[in-house]
């Protein structure tokens, strides 16, 4: 998950904002059902607009579909300090904030976050997020943790790779992994490559280094 999600103790609340969004742009309700707050990052608030957009096309999507997660109201900062640059390839003329964050809204208004666009994978044109593979890999009884990433590839631009750690005491096979995907997710979305590993590299607060190999 994106370190823009947090957490109010006291009023068991989850929200989702950014810094330059002053910085809260969806909350939920402590009244909300167990999948409300498990599975999302609450509501839009009020006097505020959101949408999803291809990150590729910029078209917005419907609901239920990912893309990349945007804001427009009172809450947008102005600009960078001293950055114009910056600020036209965050804000667009029309007013819309552009969060770099993966997710999908239902028709509620709730917004189910996902991933970054950073990290997405484009194979032959196709939108790939890592975060919806990993958690598939996630329900293979002999997969511990899972990381996919892009690898560079000539033809297709990139191409996915799994990096699987497997449960204690369990071996596994490159074939299994593929067999397990083929008809559960899109074909395009099943891993070119299997690594298994039994480590991977840590930034110095723990989170997982995931980059284009």
């Amino acid at each position: 998950m994106p370190p823009r999600l947090f957490l109010c103790r006291f009023s068991k609340r989850i929200g989702y904002g950014t810094t330059e969004n002053s910085p809260v742009t969806f909350c939920g309700s402590p009244t909300d059902n167990l999948e409300r707050k498990s599975e999302t990052v609450g509501f839009i608030m009020d006097h505020l607009e959101a949408k999803i957009v291809d990150p590729t096309t910029g078209e917005t999507l419907p609901l239920g579909m990912m893309g990349e997660v945007m804001i427009r109201g009172y809450c947008v900062m102005l600009e960078y300090w001293a950055d114009q640059a910056k600020t036209e390839e965050c804000i667009t003329k029309a007013g819309w904030y552009k969060t770099g964050d993966i997710g999908s809204l239902n028709a509620y208004g709730y917004c189910r976050i996902d991933g970054r666009i950073k990290d997405m994978i484009i194979r032959g044109g196709e939108n790939i997020y890592p975060a919806e593979i990993e958690q598939f890999l996630h329900t293979h009884p002999k997969v511990r943790e899972a990381q996919v990433v892009g690898v560079e590839d000539s033809r297709m631009g990139e191409e996915v790779c799994a990096c699987i750690k497997l449960t204690d005491g369990e071996s596994c096979t490159e074939e299994e992994i593929k067999a397990y995907c083929k008809g559960q997710i899109a074909h395009f979305k099943i891993p070119r490559y299997v690594l298994f590993v039994t480590s991977y590299p840590l930034t110095v607060t723990g989170k997982v280094i995931s980059q284009i190999l």
